[in-house]
């Protein structure tokens, strides 16, 4: 991958001025995600070359087995949700935007809301007892919004719905580096399980 750029940096942090700063709708909040993803993905650098990097998307799950590395950037008041198998190396990642289609318009992509991806994602990973097996492990979360936005809470009630579905599927929660006010970018690593977590504010910390 290419040295990294100072660009992408600078215009991450404008998007998301200007999401704290308005009451969007949430379609433009997508748009906004999409535009940061673009600028996160330019400005990473892995640190294993032969590694197979999946990047999964905002609002989408993808599910993989050791070596490869599934990724996903610019969390903000959306979740990262990762599950991971500890006998089989296999595990899964979720870019959770949403609590439950009654929070939005439910038509297109469902995989957005926590109460359908977190399901789905398990039932991929560790079909049915299996799944006695998994972890998991959550990043995300932030309060991204101004007070008087209908979206101001949006980070919280995700989380809540997130630790909902992931008790009635009786998968603990290891370890969580959740809230505050930043954008994260997250990697989970199948061989180990670990959930490296990158933001501007803090750096490099390992889960």
């Amino acid at each position: 991958m290419s040295a990294p750029s100072s660009t992408p940096r600078c215009s991450t942090f404008r998007i998301l001025t200007a999401l704290r700063s308005s009451s969007a709708d949430w379609g433009s909040c997508e748009r906004a995600a999409t535009q940061m993803t673009t600028g996160f993905l330019s400005g990473l650098s892995w640190g294993d070359p032969d590694a197979n990097v999946v990047h999964v998307g905002t609002g989408e799950f993808a599910v993989g087995d050791h070596p490869t590395i599934l990724m996903t950037p610019a969390l903000g008041s959306c979740v990262g949700v990762a599950v991971w198998d500890a006998f089989r190396h296999r595990g899964g990642l979720a870019h959770v935007m949403l609590p439950t289609p009654s929070e939005a318009n439910a038509d297109g992509n469902r995989d957005r809301f926590a109460s359908v991806a977190i399901p789905r994602m398990v039932e991929e990973v560790a079909p049915g007892a299996a799944s006695r097996r998994l972890v998991a492990k959550l990043v995300g979360g932030a309060a991204m919004f101004r007070a008087d936005s209908s979206l101001s809470n949006v980070g919280e009630r995700n989380l809540e719905e997130v630790r909902h579905q992931l008790g009635l599927l009786r998968i603990p929660i290891l370890a969580e580096d959740t809230g505050g006010s930043h954008a994260r970018t997250v990697e989970l690593r199948l061989d180990t399980g670990v959930l490296v977590v990158r933001s501007y504010m803090y750096g490099i910390r390992e889960l």
